[in-house]
């Protein structure tokens, strides 16, 4: 996607579906209400609908999904790369949409994750690898979690970064998710309160870690010429990037750099813009220090001064860098993936549609906002420039 586009590309519908605690719909329903209503909010008839993405449900993904909503498309993607897939999946619609592969692409996710370990339909057993190079830390009981906790240590020993500076993150995204009525908790927390929490992975108490929510949401992007007869005005796709690192720990070069480092620089270049210029970021935060090494890595602030950086109310909705306006995976929801929820709240942000919630730049509408996503434990990474 280098250069100019062929075409421009433009997101022109965002929904959630139902979410927080969702005990009476399975995730189906939860993709069928997303696509729907951002079918509504885009103004287009599902017609025009040509290309189609989904992961992690099915067993034909996204195959068994389009026939649940009764789509026959002609483009097709079931990237699978974690957190970051939705960025990923949105850089190849709108690459595909550019070239004219596609006209109009939907994205969509759902999970009961929550409401099914609740039922004892699955376990909460974070770890992974049976096979392949990972078993050769599984056996030491190294959890998902587990390893973020051990690159957040690797951080705070290298550069100085306390615990307190990490319980910022999720205090400032309480108090994002205090004015968002769709936020799973939105009762504000102190420094104090993430500290006394019970540890879960040392430095992690639990409110440094994302809640288990259940919920969907869709995306619909389509080429420039749709938008006129579209409801909203456009979000466009101005840059996109990706990258990958490791999945063994052992192939972790540096543990306080992620690949966002590298899909982040991507993105501005090919978006035509600096880190400085970006007016909201939506950061994938499965842990609080997922938040302060990508702000480090795309860029906000130098490598080792995330610490300092989120501080002082910087992350607030009024604060110099609106992070995570909805209140992120730490408070508002994360049922699994939480990627493609990054790219709702940026377009809802950019458009003005936040409600009480909204971001305001001198009284005036954010221009440019990014969403970066994490897969796996700093595995991949996937970001978005979008421009109003």
């Amino acid at each position: 996607m280098a250069g100019a586009l062929p075409r421009k590309v433009a997101v022109v519908g965002v929904a959630l579906s139902d979410t927080g605690r969702v005990d009476d719909l399975t995730p189906y329903a939860l993709h069928a209400q997303a696509a729907r209503r951002a079918l509504a909010d885009s103004g287009l008839d599902r017609s025009v609908v040509d290309g189609f993405g989904s992961a992690g449900l099915g067993t034909l993904a996204p195959v068994e999904v389009a026939e649940y909503l009764g789509l026959r498309p002609t483009w097709l993607d079931s990237t699978g790369v974690g957190g970051a897939t939705w960025e990923v999946m949105a850089a190849h619609a709108a690459d595909a949409i550019a070239l004219g592969h596609a006209n109009a692409v939907l994205l969509v996710y759902g999970s009961t994750a929550r409401a099914d370990i609740k039922a004892g339909r699955r376990t909460s057993n974070l770890s992974f690898g049976g096979r392949g190079p990972l078993q050769f830390e599984v056996s030491y009981g190294h959890t998902l979690i587990a390893k973020y906790a051990m690159a957040a240590r690797r951080h705070m020993h290298q550069y100085g970064t306390t615990v307190e500076q990490l319980a910022e993150v999720a205090v400032q995204a309480r108090a994002n998710a205090g004015a968002n009525p769709d936020a799973m908790f939105r009762d504000p927390i102190t420094v104090d309160d993430v500290l006394s929490g019970p540890v879960i992975a040392d430095p992690f108490t639990k409110l440094h870690c994302c809640v288990r929510s259940d919920g969907g949401c869709a995306v619909l992007l389509a080429a420039e010429e749709y938008v006129a007869d579209c409801a909203k005005s456009p979000v466009w796709v101005l840059g996109s990037g990706m990258a990958m690192s490791h999945t063994t720990m052992s192939e972790w070069d540096d543990f306080t750099v992620s690949p966002a480092a590298v899909s982040g620089r991507i993105a501005f270049e090919r978006a035509g813009v600096r880190a400085s210029d970006v007016d909201i970021a939506e950061i994938y935060d499965a842990f609080t220090y997922m938040t302060l090494v990508t702000l480090e890595d795309l860029g906000f602030c130098g490598k080792g001064e995330g610490g300092a950086f989120v501080e002082k109310g910087r992350l607030l909705r009024d604060g110099a860098l609106p992070v995570n306006t909805d209140g992120g995976g730490l408070s508002a929801c994360h049922p699994g993936m939480r990627g493609l929820f990054l790219i709702v709240e940026a377009v809802t942000q950019l458009r003005g549609e936040g409600g009480a919630g909204q971001v305001l730049k001198a009284g005036r509408l954010p221009e440019l906002a990014v969403a970066s996503g994490t897969g796996g434990w700093f595995c991949s990474s996937g970001t978005v420039v979008l421009g109003r």
